[in-house]
């Protein structure tokens, strides 16, 4: 299986536009196994989301230009960006704010809702600190349901990144296990997969497939894989299935 997403899927025209990958396959399930929303976040200005709460959520902060102040109810108050990354593991109950701290830059990036295993776990906070902010050319793994990782999600989740050169190529990693889902994010650039063409802000759902992604002009992936079989809290506040 196959199938693009095209960016007629996403919702909002604002700051943050969010996709419910979900929604393409009309299953009667805005996500797609533990991958339950993803938001793309642009802008020129600072301001603040005030403080909110999350329940049963698993949140990746993957943000890759400008500042972000992050404070929250487990007594964090940290600065996140393209060389911090954050995982928010809300479980039962957990607030969190954020600023923007653009200054010289344009803030980009992505909020990762991904859906625990089961519901109303102890709330955690992880921060990674990148030796590197770009992996080039080379499957990185960022967030993985394996304990030998920074990231560690409570479902069967995984999520890989790579920045492909001008020219290049590359298959998919080698996946933990078979029988996988996969969603492919082109989060900058343009990419060739088999007779496909994908842009910024466009998706590919990948299984039981080979495909060779290939680019003319460079890009950067975000690959998420999840285990559609395995156990999942499908009820969390923003990454539950809103049909």
């Amino acid at each position: 299986m196959i199938q693009k997403i095209g960016r007629e899927y996403f919702a909002g025209n604002g700051v943050i536009q969010t996709l419910y990958p979900g929604l393409a396959l009309d299953n009667g399930d805005t996500g797609i196994g533990s991958i339950g929303r993803i938001d793309h976040a642009m802008s020129n200005r600072n301001g603040t989301i005030p403080m909110h709460p999350h329940i049963n959520d698993e949140i990746l902060s993957y943000f890759r230009s400008g500042k972000i102040l992050h404070k929250d109810s487990e007594g964090n108050e940290v600065m996140i960006g393209k060389d911090r990354m954050m995982l928010m593991q809300a479980g039962k109950l957990f607030y969190h704010e954020e600023t923007g701290k653009s200054e010289d830059e344009i803030f980009e990036g992505l909020q990762i809702f991904i859906r625990p295993a089961v519901k109303d776990l102890t709330p955690k906070v992880t921060f990674w600190d990148l030796d590197q902010l770009h992996s080039e050319n080379k499957w990185r793994l960022v967030a993985s349901h394996n304990d030998n990782n920074q990231f560690q999600f409570s479902s069967e989740t995984w999520i890989y990144d790579i920045k492909l050169t001008k020219g290049s190529s590359i298959g998919l990693p080698s996946l933990p296990k078979m029988g996988l889902t996969c969603l492919l994010y082109v989060f900058k650039g343009q990419i060739e997969i088999n007779d496909m063409n994908l842009q910024k802000k466009e998706a590919v759902i990948i299984k039981d497939e080979d495909i060779e992604i290939s680019t003319n002009e460079g890009a950067e992936l975000v690959l998420f894989v999840t285990n559609e079989e395995a156990t999942i809290y499908k009820d969390g506040m923003f990454s539950g299935n809103k049909y």
